[in-house]
């Protein structure tokens, strides 16, 4: 807590601005861009997955999801939704509204409506945190399988070692600065965590 982790994924999403420096993503050097490129950028470029998932309370799991292609003006939201939530296992609560969802639930939404834009990256912050563990083992393992089938780069922040350890690359933070890297070899072929 308070080492950084969380203001480095707000820096990333372009939700807050560094004092100093640049921040490149997919060649574009976000701290150039006005707010309105970067409400664009992040909207088709970054998926984001909040601890507290952030769901809009006056929409059904399937709006929530759909949301980020309607916003685009993408007509196959609806349908697209439909496939993403069937695929984190909530074809059944489609029409529920999130006070109507579990924690575990709510957050697979989150995962779903992450992924709708099929984006290259992905930032995901203390995505169990607000879960039990063996919830918490389930959300993950979904996170790392729609990670493998849509080839996107995740930044996943964690206290949690035994999850950090399946990753490709630890960067360990402590009072904003890093004070350890740690690499291990990509598994056959697949995206980078």
């Amino acid at each position: 807590s308070g080492s950084g982790k969380s203001t480095l994924l707000g820096l990333l999403a372009g939700l807050d601005r560094p004092t100093e420096g640049s921040i490149r993503i997919h060649q574009t050097d976000i701290t150039t861009l006005t707010e309105t490129e970067m409400a664009h950028f992040r909207r088709t470029h970054i998926g984001y997955v909040f601890q507290a998932f952030h769901l809009i309370p006056t929409l059904t799991a399937l709006e929530n999801v759909a949301l980020p292609l309607e916003l685009q003006g993408i007509s196959t939201g609806t349908s697209r939704a439909k496939t993403l939530l069937k695929s984190v296992g909530l074809e059944h609560r489609l029409h529920h509204y999130p006070v109507q969802l579990s924690g575990g639930e709510q957050q697979r939404v989150a995962l779903a409506r992450a992924f709708i834009v099929q984006p290259p990256l992905l930032l995901a912050d203390e995505p169990t945190g607000n879960l039990d563990s063996s919830t918490g083992a389930m959300v993950i393992d979904l996170l790392w399988e729609l990670h493998q089938q849509h080839g996107s780069t995740l930044i996943l922040v964690t206290h949690d070692m035994s999850l950090a350890a399946r990753a490709q690359r630890i960067l360990t933070l402590r009072d904003g600065a890093m004070v350890n890297e740690t690499t291990h070899p990509l598994p056959s072929s697949g995206p980078a965590v």
